[in-house]
């Protein structure tokens, strides 16, 4: 029996299993490996990967060992020739999870290396920071609250990156990547 006073409080943890599982071939053919967190290398696992089911979470993959080359997003779902619906000339190599993020979102965008230049404080998506801000593109990145997913073109096209909560004072060091669109990865994603 449960006891309603005004102090006590119940608090309900529910842990969610984030789970994607590589396949060697396509259409989830071959040897298969189920992972369930950060894989810096898939080598150990598989030669190779050409399909993937997500079924919880949000993932970043790789195309190269320890989360290097290009990024990929990818959310639950079933991705039977990934390769050709990313135009992906490597398949995955390493992966990392993203974790879920409930409540506001703020980042600080600036126009400059070093938090310099025009500034702004986001809390939504921006499918183009030169029509909302009238700035041509962003060199770092001061990111608050929650997941973001910046892209090197308006209108969240091109190459992609993942940004989590901290300071990126030199998006150079990144491959001299210049974004022109971001949004956030939102926990109905999941």
């Amino acid at each position: 029996m449960l006891n309603k006073s005004r102090d006590a409080e119940i608090v309900i943890t529910i842990k969610i299993r984030f789970i994607v599982t590589f396949y060697e071939e396509r259409n989830f053919q071959g040897r298969s490996y189920d992972c369930t967190g950060d894989c810096g290398d898939f080598s150990s696992y598989m030669s190779r990967c050409h399909s993937c089911r997500v079924h919880s979470g949000c993932w970043m993959m790789y195309d190269q060992p320890n989360y290097m080359g290009n990024q990929y997003f990818f959310r639950r779902g079933d991705y039977a020739d990934y390769m050709s619906m990313f135009g992906m000339s490597n398949c995955i190599r390493s992966c990392r999870m993203i974790p879920m993020h409930r409540g506001s979102y703020r980042m600080k965008i600036y126009e400059r290396e070093n938090f310099m230049g025009q500034m702004y404080e986001m809390m939504d998506d921006c499918d183009s920071i030169m029509d909302r801000y009238r700035m041509s593109h962003c060199q770092s990145c001061h990111v608050m609250d929650g997941h973001w997913l910046m892209y090197e073109q308006p209108h969240y096209r091109g190459k992609m990156w993942y940004f989590g909560p901290g300071e990126y004072r030199n998006f150079s060091n990144m491959g001299g990547m210049i974004f022109m669109s971001m949004r956030r990865i939102m926990d109905s994603w999941y």
